[in-house]
């Protein structure tokens, strides 16, 4: 009986909602036409916001953004979302990540290089001087151990207490902490986290390769020119392998003529991994610059820290290289400015961040046309990345819902 009562109760709630509702229909045609535009822009704030931050905003600001595109300013609503501290200490940490180590993934603790890379874009920071400044972000919290150049345990202990990195971050000399010469110093190239990663063993080649992966988005195979000359090809390097010295002439040589003279700037550099912390030799070649001389001793020897770019001739000048720079030079800080001058440069920036914020890469001619048009905005700003992160978020945030 109770049960009987409430339905018919309901149903005469509902006939009187629909009387209601005829004697107002101007009304409620009005708001059935004007909700979905409120909704619209709305939703869009949201999903910007979803996109920069990855956290849930308050009220106030989802009401703010929504105010900023209404009046058609969608990058003042981008600039809201990422004064959100999530904005530095997860999309820009999952962002940068997987640059700072071999296997290229995004669970490896906060370390020097994110840091610097985060606190650049919090502080407008000209991107291209990114692989050559003399610079080095570290928090800024008595609650940690001081940085040394000898573990990650400051940068490891911040993520570890969820320091806030938007307010936290302070920018030094990386020379002063890091015990290398200001000239040595080349941004990125040069922090901890990425000599542990690629200066480690081996013969510095994996600086060169990741250096590239991460800042001109080409891995070696993508660059492979046989065309260049093998003269300053090392020892190590076979030119016959297997007893077949075509393999060489048709696929080694592709990438070492190229590679080698520009490796040769990271001559002086090393990971120890006894003191595990990035030394450097003035004026004295690394052994590992000078083993398996037996595979062909008359390969080059490397006698200084000197480089080439020879890529400024042959299919690899499609890469931008920079008319302003003589495309050779001494050592890591030189060779930085070379590869971040490059067009290659700054358009892996832009095609990085829209896969970042877009969820996906750039697949038709519409994406591709957006991805030029921001990495020249990039380049004309002064290569502020915090300004790519909006222009791809807002481009992505979707058009007006129906």
């Amino acid at each position: 009986m109770k049960f009987a009562r409430q339905t018919i109760a309901n149903k005469h709630r509902a006939r009187a909602g629909a009387k209601a509702c005829g004697f107002a229909a101007v009304v409620c045609a009005l708001v059935q036409v004007s909700s979905p535009a409120v909704a619209s822009k709305r939703d869009q704030a949201k999903r910007l916001y979803d996109r920069l931050a990855g956290v849930p905003p308050t009220a106030a600001v989802l009401d703010a953004m929504t105010a900023d595109i209404t009046a058609g300013d969608p990058l003042t609503a981008a600039g809201r979302a990422m004064d959100d501290p999530a904005f530095y200490n997860v999309t820009l940490k999952n962002f940068v990540t997987p640059w700072t180590n071999r296997d290229q993934t995004v669970f490896a603790p906060l370390n020097d290089y994110t840091a610097t890379v985060i606190g650049m874009v919090r502080d407008d920071v000209s991107f291209d001087t990114a692989l050559s400044a003399d610079l080095l972000y570290i928090v800024n919290d008595p609650a940690l151990p001081a940085y040394s150049p000898v573990n990650n345990d400051h940068y490891a202990q911040a993520e570890i207490n969820g320091v806030d990195l938007k307010s936290k971050l302070v920018a030094r000399q990386q020379s002063a902490l890091s015990g290398i010469p200001a000239a040595a110093t080349a941004g990125l190239i040069t922090t901890r986290a990425a000599a542990a990663a690629f200066f480690v063993n081996g013969t510095n080649r994996a600086m060169f390769r990741f250096t590239l992966i991460n800042h001109l988005c080409r891995d070696m195979e993508q660059v492979h020119d046989t065309s260049r000359p093998p003269d300053r090809i090392r020892q190590d390097v076979s030119r016959s392998p297997g007893g077949d010295s075509r393999i060489f002439l048709n696929n080694c040589i592709g990438c070492h003529s190229g590679m080698d003279p520009m490796a040769q700037a990271f001559a002086y550099y090393d990971f120890d991994n006894t003191t595990q912390q990035l030394t450097y030799t003035a004026g004295l070649v690394q052994p590992k610059y000078l083993i398996n001389s037996d595979n062909f001793k008359y390969g080059f020897v490397t006698p200084d820290n000197s480089w080439e770019n020879r890529w400024r001739q042959g299919p690899n000048r499609a890469l931008g290289w920079s008319s302003a720079l003589p495309g050779s030079g001494q050592g890591a800080k030189s060779l930085g400015q070379e590869l971040a001058a490059s067009d290659a440069f700054s358009q892996c920036q832009v095609e990085k961040v829209f896969k970042a914020v877009c969820f996906r890469a750039p697949s038709d001619p519409v994406d591709r046309a957006q991805v030029d048009s921001i990495t020249g905005h990039f380049k004309a700003g002064q290569y502020k990345l915090k300004q790519v992160f909006a222009e791809a978020a807002v481009y992505c945030m979707g058009p007006d819902l129906p």
